[in-house]
């Protein structure tokens, strides 16, 4: 009972840093549950929070206000199981946690649920990646903004070849072939993915390959080089040890002064590891690149023509994909259980936290083979 108290004073007196009360009134107050929640996230860290919250041992009217206001006050420093950190860094450190075969763990837990789930949640888009709200007024909207964002800062035109790294459900090949007439070789590890995007494209000149990226099939007979590369929401699963791999196929499939768009959430710091909780059930061995580990692959080959940073953004993205998912989950419900609804819930709600508190940001960088030819106007 003495331990019992002492870590409830411990986690308390932590909250209060960041003006979050137990049993508070606030939306962004935790209402614990279960007394068990105070040891569990001592030991365990932003793993045992989410653990925690799966299990019902606390809630709170705003899970995302909670969030950003342990990130704001920089908590997670603090709750770091020591031994977990250290064994984190280790794996990092000595394995290569982004392999081919232990890339494909993400597609078969994440990226292969249900293709019901991720249509009720994503919207009529199925866009898995941050919106560009600049004038928009819902989420089917703000995607069709970050697609044609990403169109016209490649400057794609009639007759580009096009190859697109990491495919999700085929929304940016769909938007890309109907409205800028190009052709494009897209390629991803999902089977589910591969296999809608290959029915949402019929018709089009879009051609899907169920394979890692670096496999040697990337390719497209008739160009032998592509004009444009592009790649959306896949850098984060590729690890730092990988990053000279993923430039050195954009170079060797690029034309000289061709272009690479690369879309990616970011880290503000360099890190070899996965937050815990999210490496355990949403994107196992996903990393967040940062700019030191990007800019140090991309500078033997390539010039950099722009750097842009929306990541306030995804914030709004993420409340409206937690919007749809709490709307629709009576129609999903039953091939489901609890605590996959509330892992799911914290999961949105959390990620939403940390890109208002700024402990992530999402980036499209552009860069060109050798130099873009004139000078490269920048794209908002």
């Amino acid at each position: 009972m003495a331990n019992t108290n002492r870590d409830k004073v411990t986690v308390q007196t932590l909250l209060n840093l960041a003006d979050v009360q137990v049993n508070g009134s606030r939306p962004w107050d935790i209402q614990v549950h279960d007394e068990r929640f105070y040891q569990k996230v001592l030991a365990d860290g932003s793993l045992g929070l989410g653990e925690s919250y799966m299990d019902g041992w606390w809630s709170a009217q705003s899970v995302d206000g909670f969030i950003f206001k342990i990130l704001e006050a920089k908590l997670e420093s603090k709750v770091q199981s020591s031994n977990g950190l250290l064994l984190q860094l280790l794996l990092a450190k000595l394995f290569n946690m982004q392999t081919r075969s232990r890339s494909l763990k993400v597609a078969d837990l994440h990226y292969n649920l249900d293709n019901d789930l991720y249509g009720y949640m994503l919207g009529s888009r199925m866009s898995y990646t941050c919106a560009y709200w600049k004038n928009a007024e819902n989420l089917e909207q703000a995607q069709d903004n970050k697609h044609d964002l990403i169109c016209r800062k490649l400057n794609l035109k009639p007759g580009d070849q096009v190859l697109e790294l990491g495919c999700g459900w085929g929304g940016f090949a769909e938007f890309a072939a109907k409205n800028y007439g190009v052709s494009l070789t897209s390629v991803n590890i999902s089977k589910e993915q591969v296999s809608y995007a290959k029915e949402r494209c019929k018709g089009l000149d879009v051609h899907f390959h169920l394979c890692d990226y670096r496999d040697d099939q990337i390719y497209n007979p008739s160009a032998k080089q592509f004009d444009k590369v592009v790649s959306i929401g896949m850098c984060e699963h590729v690890g730092c040890k990988n990053y000279h791999s993923l430039m050195n196929v954009v170079s060797r499939n690029l034309k000289k002064h061709g272009l690479f768009l690369l879309h990616t959430i970011g880290a503000n710091k360099f890190s070899r590891r996965c937050e815990t909780w999210t490496h355990k059930y949403i994107f196992p061995n996903g990393v967040l690149p940062s700019i030191a580990g990007l800019g140090k692959a991309m500078e033997q080959d390539f010039v950099m023509e722009d750097w842009h940073n929306f990541g306030a953004y995804y914030d709004a993205t993420l409340m409206a994909w937690h919007h749809n998912f709490s709307a629709n989950w009576d129609k999903i419900k039953s091939r489901y259980d609890e605590r996959f609804y509330r892992m799911f819930t914290y999961y949105l709600l959390s990620c939403a936290g940390m890109f208002r508190a700024r402990s992530a940001q999402l980036w499209q960088v552009v860069i060109s083979k050798g130099g873009a030819e004139g000078v490269y106007e920048s794209v908002r």
